[in-house]
């Protein structure tokens, strides 16, 4: 069994695949030492003497430096290593563009729309503008179930606290993010649901909705009516009946838009989930698909990643606007850019935030950057997408969602059971979790610690993406695990 792993050649660390006990030798990229303590599974292994103050890398980059020396086979963490980011940072484009060889694509069983987009689900979405109608969507989705029959493969709501007592950017904000869900094409009918005197009115969502089809979405004003209730049902009938009219049919894979995202991260979630991912990006990208990485404040520290694959020198400028737009904010807002890891992220190995977004960005392949979009924009460009958002997993979920994503991507080490507005596919970076979670695991990635080849693991994981492209249920979806959160800055009245 190969108890560790050196990720590049350039690396003095190594991760433990799996423990490793105190005086055990081991070897990794030609190196061989003796563990000096014991080092849990994820977390990293010195491979040579490293001083205090020197370097520590892995993945070939630095992810910090050490606060005191340590000998080869010392366990290097949060005790011993700092990381080396400050907020500065200036960036020059330097292009390493590596198109992928385009492949055909295969197809699966979705949906086609009206405007030609593609869809993986058949749903009707009922969206509040604002909170205080919460109570009375999730009412609706109880009582009108028998809706659900035939092609539609479900009823929700998406509830929020929002919508009201905003100003400025966050009003703005929550409107466009509605408006984009309410746009997407796993929403086979909409019903967008208002009380009547909350800030976001009637007429703004509809500019913001821009051109739509009056048979797909429908609109109700709770103080309108004396009975929202049976007034809602009128309306939702609608919706049933139009959605009704799409069945599935083979789609090219190439019209998917699949978000990618990590929480609950480990030390092996950049070694065996996050590269899996990656794979999966670079086939579904060579068959003409699009991707969605977000997370923009665990990109800090593994820029140079990422932005080298820039297709051209706008789409850089773009990246570096949004790497510093992401940064002011944290300044803004007078909190350090490089307050992360989580407490779970570093009981799972990871140390510093470069850690973290070194193995983050994994999930991004190697394929060209071919966009940079803003927070609520919708994915254009066929490629890899950057997308403006935090690293809160709803947040970002969410707007991956709004983005146009057909399905999200949840790669994790420690395990979660949150649900996207799309079918979120938790991936599990180690066999423990999955065998310990298999209610919220739907890939175990963890094989790929004890040898299957990343691009094995890809295929395996792209099969998946089709099944449930193709309407199987993602372990979330079966527990109806499905919610939203929206990306807050300023003031509450």
């Amino acid at each position: 069994m190969t108890k560790v792993i050196r990720i590049s050649a350039r690396d003095n660390v190594a991760v433990a695949l799996h423990p490793i006990a105190r005086g055990e030798t081991v070897e990794a990229g030609g190196l061989t030492v003796i563990a000096a303590e014991d080092i849990p599974q994820g977390h990293k292994i010195a491979l040579t003497a490293l001083g205090a103050g020197g370097a520590v890398v892995k993945y070939g980059y630095p992810i910090g430096h050490m606060t005191e020396y340590a000998g080869a086979g010392a366990w290097v963490h949060t005790h011993n290593m700092r990381t080396n980011l400050s907020g500065e940072g200036a960036y020059t484009y330097e292009p390493d563009v590596k198109p992928l060889p385009p492949v055909e694509p295969e197809t699966f069983m979705g949906y086609r729309r009206l405007d030609g987009r593609a869809a993986v689900r058949n749903e009707i979405w009922i969206i509040p503008t604002v909170g205080c109608v919460n109570d009375v969507a999730k009412k609706l989705v109880r009582d009108n179930q028998d809706l659900v029959s035939g092609s539609v493969d479900g009823l929700y709501a998406f509830t929020h606290p929002y919508g009201c007592s905003q100003t400025g950017a966050d009003h703005a904000q929550t409107r466009k993010l509605l408006a984009a869900l309410a746009r997407h094409p796993n929403a086979g009918a909409v019903l967008v649901l208002s009380l009547g005197c909350e800030n976001l009115q009637h007429d703004q969502f509809v500019a913001e909705l821009g051109e739509y089809d009056e048979n797909r979405v429908k609109f109700l004003t709770c103080q309108d009516v004396e009975d929202e209730f049976a007034a809602a049902r009128e309306l939702l009938e609608q919706c049933a009946a139009y959605a009704a009219r799409f069945a599935r049919q083979p789609v090219p894979v190439s019209d998917l838009v699949i978000g990618m995202k990590c929480g609950g991260s480990d030390g092996l979630s950049g070694v065996t989930a996050n590269p899996v991912v990656g794979a999966f990006s670079d086939m579904l990208i060579a068959r003409g698909g699009s991707t969605v990485l977000t997370e923009v404040p665990e990109m800090f520290g593994a820029e140079g990643m990422l932005l080298g694959r820039c297709v051209n020198e706008t789409v850089f400028q773009k990246a570096v606007g949004m790497l510093g737009g992401f940064k002011e904010y944290f300044i803004s807002h007078n909190e350090t850019v490089y307050e992360n890891p989580s407490p779970g992220n570093k009981k799972g190995g990871i140390t510093t935030l470069e850690d973290k977004s070194c193995g983050c960005v994994q999930k991004g392949g190697s394929a060209p950057v071919a966009d940079v979009i803003g927070y609520g924009d919708p994915v254009t460009a066929h490629g890899l997408n950057l997308l403006y958002g935090p690293g809160n997993d709803l947040v970002s979920a969410t707007a991956m969602t709004a983005a146009g994503a057909h399905i999200v991507l949840f790669t994790t080490g420690r395990g979660t059971p949150f649900g996207a507005p799309a079918p979120t596919v938790k991936i599990a970076s180690n066999s423990q979790l999955a065998a310990k979670k298999p209610g919220w695991i739907d890939f175990d990635a963890g094989p790929v610690a004890d040898g299957e080849p990343i691009a094995d693991a890809g295929r395996r994981l792209f099969e998946l993406v089709l099944h449930v492209a193709g309407g199987e249920l993602s372990k979330t979806e079966r527990l109806g695990y499905r919610e939203i959160a929206i990306f807050k800055n300023g003031v509450t009245l």
